[in-house]
């Protein structure tokens, strides 16, 4: 896979890119990475590549030019030569789809990604009207730049590319994913958080400072541990998000633990 960032703040991915999933998958061939400074394709001798918007408002505006060069530069075929060509241009926005686990794994099955990192008060909108496939944001919230929604998505992309992880089973049982449950990769495929938070984990020592590891985890009952870390995923997503109880497949059984917990009789 390729992934190219472009952006007026290079410098910013030298500490991002280098460190853990990240960096072990570009060490092993997994994915390239490469950033783009973004004022290169700028003509003028102060390197310009924001102006006033029109119509008046406050803030700068990132131009139109020097982002539509830099794409060309970089042998992208044009949005209708993509078409069903695997390559997506994405320019990170606070008015894009909300970039989630689901849109992490589609755009992992894409060879190549752009990055088009925003900055000062937007983008000219012909950017996202004519030169990116899509618009993307991390969450409802502004900050400076794309550049920080840019790394959080080439983590959450890279972890998700075949040989990224050492255990791919965990990806599937992460937070927001949307597994099967018993898929068949052992005992504990079979709670994957299916668009579910994902359940607590634990490790070694089974006692910290009179803090103790639940006891059915120790029991070895393999069918008890399921059942426990689905209860414990629908209780802390029913708290923490419920929206995503909305948007999620629940079987007979995830609906009946649900009644229990609603109405306080499921112990945990």
């Amino acid at each position: 896979m390729k992934i190219d960032i472009v952006t007026i703040f290079p410098d910013f991915f030298r500490g991002p890119l280098d460190y853990g999933i990240v960096r072990r998958a570009r060490e092993a061939g997994l994915v390239t990475i490469e950033v783009h400074d973004l004022r290169a394709f700028a003509h003028d001798r102060h390197r310009t590549v924001d102006d006033r918007p029109f119509g008046g408002g406050a803030g700068m505006v990132l131009k139109p030019e020097p982002i539509f060069e830099c794409i060309e530069a970089l042998n992208m075929p044009s949005r209708e030569q993509r078409a069903g060509k695997n390559q997506s241009v994405v320019l990170l926005s606070p008015q894009g789809k909300r970039f989630d686990q689901q849109v992490a794994g589609e755009l992992a099955k894409v060879e190549r990604v752009v990055l088009i990192c925003g900055r000062y008060e937007g983008v000219d909108e012909r950017v996202g009207e004519y030169l990116a496939d899509c618009e993307l944001s991390i969450g409802d919230y502004v900050l400076s730049g794309g550049e920080l929604g840019a790394a959080v998505i080439v983590d959450a992309v890279t972890r998700l590319i075949p040989g990224a992880v050492g255990n791919e089973v965990s990806t599937r049982q992460e937070s927001f994913t949307a597994a099967e449950l018993g898929s068949g990769d052992g005992p504990g495929s079979t709670c994957a958080s299916g668009g579910l938070l994902d359940y607590p984990h634990y490790t070694r020592p089974a006692e910290f400072r009179g803090m103790q590891v639940p006891e059915v985890l120790v029991s070895g009952n393999h069918e008890e541990i399921r059942r426990w870390r689905r209860l414990v995923a629908l209780k802390k997503t029913l708290r923490n998000r419920p929206d995503l109880i909305a948007g999620t497949t629940l079987s007979e059984e995830d609906k009946r633990l649900l009644d229990r917990i609603k109405s306080g009789t499921e112990n945990i």
